[in-house]
């Protein structure tokens, strides 16, 4: 049987509300009478319960990943494992737990933010994979329990963000090509409502101006993150460009299903067409070619994110850390 506090209480000769009250440390306990209640506990194996004491500080030391419209879909498991990865060690270094919740916009218009957190008991949240329409957007900036975003460039007393920046990462991208002698370098982005999508566009658009390029909207397809944009995407902009030589792509797997597509046309990788992918997730360095890609600090962001978030519960205020990114080259667009 577990020792409960009542032992404890027995033992040492006091009340009740006095042993609960030595254990969370509060500071009207006489300190001979803290330090004998703390050493019977030792003692005596005792191991407080975290749900009672979670009432008792009002802290559930719990912190939540939520992430938006996370499926069977294997897409982009290859982006996320590694920020889960990033979360959970830092959180835990930190002396907290992590729940990880996956939520969708229908779940997100019968359930709001505030009641989540209050069903989960979540001390903070980390919050990722929202689109720029969600619900939950301004939710969390009016929200007293803070949070921090992944990839939403947003801030206020109770709410950071951590991203890396995307628009000098799309600019390494398309200057690599640039510097290759590509003048027609068409891009598959992502969807519209990510805020990447945004960035990457402005940094493909800056890059083209900044070595004297025109921009031309039709050279862009949307699509989403994953293969198939790819492969619908090569299939519109070739039709259109059939001189295109080079093509900057919003994520790897896009990239992955463009190089399958490009092998379908019957064109060479890279001396037909030059590929460049974004994320540097640790498929696209086995396939064929091996993908130039601009490498995430996907870990970082992680812990980067657990260590702003654990800032905002001890009082800090909302802010914005943006990560670097690198060009990785490899034989996608190097002949």
């Amino acid at each position: 049987m577990s020792v409960t506090i009542k032992d404890i209480a027995k033992r040492a000769g006091v009340s009740i509300t006095t042993v609960s009250r030595a254990l969370n440390g509060y500071p009207d306990i006489h300190p001979r009478t803290r330090e004998r209640v703390l050493r019977i506990a030792d003692e005596m194996n005792f191991r407080p319960n975290a749900v009672a004491r979670s009432l008792v500080m009002k802290k559930s030391k719990t912190i939540g990943l939520i992430i938006s419209e996370l499926t069977c879909s294997s897409s982009s498991h290859h982006f996320i494992f590694d920020i889960i990865r990033g979360v959970h060690d830092q959180a835990v270094l930190m002396g907290y737990d992590v729940i990880l919740s996956a939520t969708s916009p229908y779940q997100q218009q019968e359930i709001s933010y505030m009641e989540l957190c209050t069903r989960r008991q979540l001390d903070g949240v980390l919050l990722m994979g929202v689109r720029t329409d969600d619900r939950y957007l301004q939710e969390v900036l009016d929200a007293s329990v803070p949070c921090v975003l992944i990839d939403v460039p947003l801030v206020s007393k109770t709410c950071g963000h951590v991203m890396v920046d995307n628009v000098r990462g799309a600019r390494m991208a398309v200057q690599h090509l640039v510097d290759l002698g590509h003048r027609r370098i068409g891009m598959i982005n992502g969807h519209r409502q990510a805020y990447v999508s945004f960035d990457r566009l402005k940094g493909y658009r800056q890059a083209l101006e900044e070595n004297g390029l025109t921009f031309d909207p039709d050279q862009v397809f949307d699509g989403d993150f994953k293969e198939d944009a790819g492969i619908e995407g090569v299939s519109r902009l070739l039709d259109r460009f059939p001189d295109m030589t080079a093509l900057f792509c919003a994520s790897d797997m896009i990239a992955v299903g463009a190089i399958r597509a490009l092998h379908q046309w019957g064109k060479r990788v890279p001396e037909d067409v030059a590929v460049v992918g974004y994320d540097d997730i640790d498929l696209v360095r086995y396939t064929h070619p091996p993908l130039t890609t601009v490498h995430q600090p996907r870990y970082q962001m992680g812990t980067k994110a657990a260590e702003l978030l654990v800032r905002l519960l001890s009082g800090g205020e909302g802010e914005a850390v943006v990560l670097e990114p690198q060009l990785m080259v490899r034989e996608s667009t190097i002949r």
